[in-house]
């Protein structure tokens, strides 16, 4: 009788051993899924804050379409865009040809 007693504790602790390590595992990959999902950022003047503006879709009176980018991708469209547009008026100039 008494063997079967130290049998059992034996194997009770057996399996407490292969138990709590698990328990343990799903309670540190819990802690690592909520620290790895990124804070949503609510200063409109973060360079990483998405904005979002509508467009209106050429040859369509009612659709438009969104765009969303970050303020750093707004930034550098913005400049961009200006970029592009200075460059045609200056290629545009009247009496300044170069070779």
């Amino acid at each position: 009788m008494r063997i079967y007693i130290q049998l059992l504790l034996l194997g009770l602790l057996v399996a407490s051993a292969f138990v709590a390590p698990r328990a343990l595992a799903v309670e540190t990959n819990e802690v690592e899924e909520q620290s790895k999902k990124p804070k949503k950022i609510k200063d409109r003047r973060h360079p990483d804050y998405v904005r979002c503006r509508s467009e209106p879709i050429i040859g369509s009176l009612s659709r438009k379409r969104r765009v969303c980018m970050t303020n750093t991708e707004w930034a550098e469209f913005t400049k961009r865009g200006s970029r592009d547009s200075r460059q045609f008026v200056d290629d545009n100039q009247p009496g300044f040809m170069e070779p």
